[in-house]
C-alpha cells in the first residue's frame, strides 16, 4: 500500500472519531441522548422532609433534549394520616421564560430487591408554573398493602415533561 492511502485512511479514521464525538466511555448519539445517564438517582426517605431533586430517568419534553426532571423536588412522600394513601408532595420550579404545565409521574419503592412491595406510582397533571415561579403539587395513590406502609421506603421522579401553555 503507498503512504498516500495510508495517510487519507488515518485522515478518514480521525474525521470519523470527530465527527461522531467518541468520548470515551460516555458514549453520544446525534439526538441529543447518550447511552446511560451521568446523574445519580435522587430518592427521599418517607420519614423526612426537605426533598431533593428528581431522578434524571424519564422523559423530556422538547426536542432540544431538555430534562423537566431537573424542575422537580420531592418535599416529602410517604403513608397519609388514613393509612389509605400514598402520597408525595413536590416543588416544580420554572426558571424559564415562558409558563409551563408540567406532567410529573413519581413511583414508591421499598429497599432494594424486597419483592413485598406492590408497584405503586402517582402523577400530578396540568400542574400551571409562571416563568421564574414555584408551585406546588400532590401525587396520591391508594396504598394496596395490608401493613402500615413502612415497605415504601422512599419515591422517586419517574418521568416528567412541560409544556408550553
Amino acid at each position: 500500500m503507498k503512504i498516500r492511502h495510508v495517510r487519507a485512511i488515518a485522515v478518514f479514521g480521525i474525521a470519523i472519531v470527530a465527527l461522531t464525538g467518541a468520548r470515551g466511555s460516555h458514549g453520544g448519539s446525534c439526538g441529543g441522548g447518550s447511552s446511560h445517564s451521568s446523574g445519580s438517582r435522587h430518592d427521599n426517605d418517607t420519614t423526612t422532609s426537605g426533598g431533593s431533586t428528581g431522578s434524571l430517568s424519564g422523559g423530556s419534553s422538547s426536542s432540544s433534549g431538555y430534562r423537566a426532571e431537573r424542575d422537580v423536588k420531592i418535599d416529602k412522600c410517604g403513608l397519609d394520616a388514613s393509612g389509605k394513601n400514598l402520597t408525595a408532595k413536590i416543588t416544580v420550579t420554572n426558571n424559564d421564560s415562558l409558563t409551563y404545565d408540567y406532567d410529573v409521574s413519581l413511583q414508591f419503592k421499598g429497599d432494594l430487591g424486597d419483592t413485598k412491595v406492590n408497584l405503586a406510582i402517582a402523577k400530578v397533571e396540568d400542574l400551571k408554573v409562571a416563568p421564574g415561579a414555584s408551585a406546588a403539587g400532590n401525587a396520591s395513590t391508594a396504598y394496596t398493602g395490608s401493613g402500615d406502609g413502612s415497605e415504601y421506603k422512599k419515591c422517586e421522579v419517574i418521568s416528567a415533561t412541560r409544556t408550553a401553555s
